[in-house]
């Protein structure tokens, strides 16, 4: 009877040890769970990251991932800026070299493809179907989309309606120019009424992203002849120096240099100039793109009156890029698998719906920081000059497709040739001899 009384106890007491471990086990789980945020997002806190390659709204995102977590208290959300000189794709590289990548990555559409295999797949998620055509089919692979379509844009030559208006003696009209002697007419005008024609940012992406591949979707219309062009060029089959639109592109060019602000030192400038000058009305013209907004609003002594011309290739009016607008979907949102727990992406993924279908969250995109959206349920119309400029152009079916999926190191290889060029350090055949061996080496 003593025996069996002592199994008993020792039946007992280890019931008891089980119950006391399997509860501490229990809170330990949950307690690794509460911190991780692998709880899948609902009721957790958890902590997200977002690198941002669009400097110009860095105040904008900061404020947008307040007003996210106002409204999601357990969702922490950080802005991880690229920084200034390093392409989205060398920094997202970098981090996920180091084994802490961000949760979400804003990266050029070229990049896309290179991280897919360490990003998700995001063709189920809702906003799918309302991205605007075509949005999604630069980064859709093997019937797989692998980004978030973040910003329509479009770039050309902004001017300042107030001093144009001065320089023609009435009202400036952005049809009346579509030819580079037309252009170079309306800088005479300028320099006559006593402001500086223009400022050329000389930027390797400015460049070397935006201004020399007007010479690459310049050749025609119709795309697949665009990237026909560009398989001849990376095959070596392309003779730039006698090329028709490139000749004509950098004739433009050749003009603009004549009459930037900075001729004398070309390579001073930096970005921040660009908006200052133009928006205080000392020059009438700054070759860049709608995302510019907020820093010239900053400046802006014409009353809000800004818009586009298109870059010129030729003195035929008619030819194809002399009446159109260079604009595509240019930023994307990828959300990293790797690294991030299921809690967190569910929280990117959250934060990908609030822009698209939340009050604040279009707020943030359309007025705040001035984008074009690629949702057509977003009815807010732009608040800016820039954006509305670039809208109509869309609506008149005068666009031009930028070149959104150029190699990552595009931009500093031949924006460094380009800056050779502005500075006289090489001459357009050497220009073209860069160019044309740079991309017969693209792998």
């Amino acid at each position: 009877m003593k025996k069996e009384q002592r199994w008993t106890g020792i039946w007992v007491l280890s019931l008891i040890m089980m119950l006391v471990l399997s509860a501490c086990g229990g809170k330990a789980a949950t307690d690794s769970n509460a911190s991780s945020g692998s709880n899948d997002g609902g009721s957790e806190n958890v902590k997200i990251t977002m690198l941002n390659s669009k400097s110009e709204i860095n105040d904008q995102l900061d404020q947008a991932a307040k007003d996210f977590q106002a409204e999601n208290p357990n969702i922490t959300l950080e802005i991880v800026p690229v920084g200034s000189g390093q392409s989205p794709f060398e920094k997202a590289s970098a981090l996920y070299a180091s084994g802490n990548p961000t949760t979400m990555m804003m990266l050029d559409t070229g990049d896309v493809e290179k991280f897919k295999d360490r990003v998700l797949d995001l063709t189920s998620e809702p906003w799918m179907k309302d991205a605007v055509e075509n949005s999604t089919t630069a980064t859709t692979f093997d019937g797989k989309n692998y980004a978030f379509p973040f910003s329509i844009e479009g770039y050309g030559f902004i001017y300042n309606q107030k001093v144009l208006d001065q320089a023609v003696g009435g009202t400036f009209d952005p049809k009346s120019v579509e030819t580079t002697a037309q252009l170079e007419d309306l800088f005479k005008k300028i320099a006559a009424a006593g402001k500086a024609p223009l400022i050329i940012s000389p930027m390797d992406w400015s460049l070397g992203a935006h201004y020399l591949p007007l010479a690459y979707g310049g050749q025609s219309a119709d795309r697949s002849q665009v990237d026909q062009f560009m398989n001849d060029l990376k095959a070596g089959k392309v003779d730039l120096a006698s090329n028709a639109v490139f000749n004509g592109l950098m004739d433009t060019f050749d003009v603009m240099k004549t009459y930037n602000i900075d001729k004398a030192s070309p390579l001073s400038g930096t970005y921040e100039r660009g908006p200052e000058v133009l928006g205080k009305g000392e020059v009438g013209i700054w070759f860049m793109g709608n995302w510019a907004w907020p820093q010239i609003s900053g400046f802006d002594t014409a009353d809000g009156k800004y818009g586009f011309l298109p870059v010129p290739v030729s003195n035929n009016a008619a030819d194809f890029g002399n009446s159109q607008i260079s604009a595509a979907v240019s930023k994307r949102i990828l959300l990293d698998k790797e690294k991030s727990t299921p809690a967190q992406q569910e929280a990117a993924k959250k934060f990908l719906d609030w822009i698209v279908y939340k009050e604040k969250g279009q707020d943030f995109l359309v007025k705040q920081a001035s984008i074009i959206p690629a949702f057509s349920n977003i009815e807010l119309e732009p608040a800016d000059p820039l954006g509305k400029s670039i809208s109509e152009y869309i609506k008149a079916g005068k666009i031009e497709e930028s070149m959104s999926t150029l190699p990552a190191d595009h931009w500093s290889k031949l924006g460094a040739s380009m800056q050779k060029y502005l500075a006289n350090v090489i001459d357009r055949a050497g220009l073209a001899s860069e160019i044309q061996a740079y991309w017969t080496n693209v792998k």
